[in-house]
């Protein structure tokens, strides 16, 4: 009894040892962004923007600089020629702080401020593309499922057309041709079975690559739902947007409008930093000095200090100033024109995502019917068979209709879902 339940033990720990996590879509997007090396990568572009925005801050704030030095110097008394060492250490503090400088520092500042914002919207962007991109490959792997279980009908059925069609030619019923014919559809089937299965591994491959599993052999499942394919169609929900508001929205909160504005506001900033180049730069300097000196103590001032405003102004540099404005504005024409460039792609691809979506949920209403009546028309190709009254081709005929058309009811059921993701994705939901 101890050695039953100790076996018992152990192969209850294996089991759970090598269980496979089992994940849904919403586990898979966050594993997404915890694994994901170029969401990695977007957020570090944006840390590193920040730095230079604190960078260019720091020109509000005072620089405070501090210098010593320690040596031998060589001087000559003023009564004679001849020189004497002596030894000099000096100590110096300085401070420097900008009062004024009509928008250098302030437009250095919001350039840096609005690109640093630009790089946070492409990061987010780039979030929402992942979402799209886990979200298609989850439901490509489901849709591989389950047209394998469409494939592994069609090979039972045709198997059962194979074992009739030799009854009926061992009875002396049928020809021989039906047979063969048998046969050979049951190999295409078999065929059909083996790709999808290995489009199945693709679908997975893709779905790692996605979702960032560096794992060799990374073993899981995914949370799948058996379909009904009867109700398929009243299972889906219509979309909560009409196709105008689904563009308005877009315009309101798409990532990547949000970068344009953010690139002309930087642009903006840039052309007042430009500008103000024109101007004087104010500033406030104070310096503080203190020496020790041993033969030439009474020459050398032991302190010394002074405050002082300075104003320091360029009046002239050969037209740069000039040049470097006018690319700044023109600059600033480019991204206003890159923003309603923006829009109008964005309301192309809404448009066009929102018709998609559409059309394949028109489509599965008409593909569940067509499901509906070829599985009929099988049934009566089957009894037609049976009392002779057609060949075995019709019959053939009539089974790969049925199964053509279950397997394309899944495929644009899996597709009306994928559609939705890309319509998310287009209006930035």
């Amino acid at each position: 009894m101890k050695k039953i339940l100790l076996s018992f033990a152990i192969l209850t720990v294996s089991t759970f040892a090598y269980a496979q996590e089992s994940y849904t879509v919403d586990t898979l997007l966050l594993k997404s962004l915890e694994n994901s090396p170029d969401l990695h990568i977007s957020k570090l572009q944006y840390e590193a923007s920040q730095e230079r925005y604190n960078s260019a801050f720091s020109g509000y704030l005072p620089t405070v600089d501090l210098s010593a030095s320690a040596g031998k110097v060589s001087q000559s008394k003023t009564y004679n020629l001849s020189s004497v060492d002596d030894t000099l250490l000096t100590g110096k503090l300085s401070l420097k702080q900008l009062i004024y400088d009509f928008g250098k520092t302030g437009g250095d500042v919001d350039t840096q401020k609005f690109d640093s914002e630009s790089y946070l919207m492409e990061n987010m962007q780039k979030i929402s593309n992942k979402k799209r991109d886990v979200k298609n490959a989850y439901y490509g792997v489901l849709k591989a499922i389950a047209l394998i279980d469409v494939q592994k009908e069609n090979v039972k059925l045709n198997k059962a057309q194979l074992y009739r069609a030799q009854r009926y030619f061992e009875a002396g019923i049928r020809t021989k041709i039906d047979v063969s014919d048998g046969e050979v559809r049951v190999i295409k089937a078999k065929l059909e079975l083996k790709k999808a299965e290995y489009n199945l591994k693709l679908s997975y491959a893709k779905l790692d690559k996605v979702v960032g599993f560096t794992e060799i052999n990374k073993a899981y499942t995914l949370y799948n739902e058996k379909l009904e394919l009867n109700t398929l169609y009243d299972s889906l929900h219509s979309y909560d947007m009409t196709l105008e508001e689904a563009i308005h929205f877009a315009y309101e909160n798409r990532y990547k409008i949000k970068k344009e504005f953010s690139k002309i506001k930087a642009s903006q900033a840039q052309t007042t930093t430009v500008d103000a180049q024109y101007y004087p730069s104010l500033f406030v300097s104070a310096n503080y000095l203190a020496q020790k000196a041993d033969e030439y103590q009474i020459y050398v001032p032991k302190t010394k200090w002074d405050a002082m405003i300075n104003l320091n102004w360029n009046l002239y540099e050969g037209g740069a100033t000039s040049a470097q404005s006018q690319e700044k504005k023109i600059n600033l024409s480019i991204s206003n024109a890159q923003l309603a460039n923006t829009k109008l792609i964005i309301k192309k691809r809404t448009t066009t995502a929102f018709i998609k979506l559409y059309k394949t949920k028109d489509t599965i209403e008409l593909d569940q019917s067509l499901v509906k009546v070829s599985n009929e028309k099988f049934d009566q190709a089957s009894k037609r068979y049976e009392h002779g009254l057609s060949d075995y081709i019709e019959l053939q005929e009539a089974r790969q209709g049925y199964i053509d058309a279950k397997a394309t009811l899944v495929v644009d059921y899996y597709n009306y879902y994928i559609a939705i993701a890309d319509l998310d994705n287009a209006i930035g939901k």
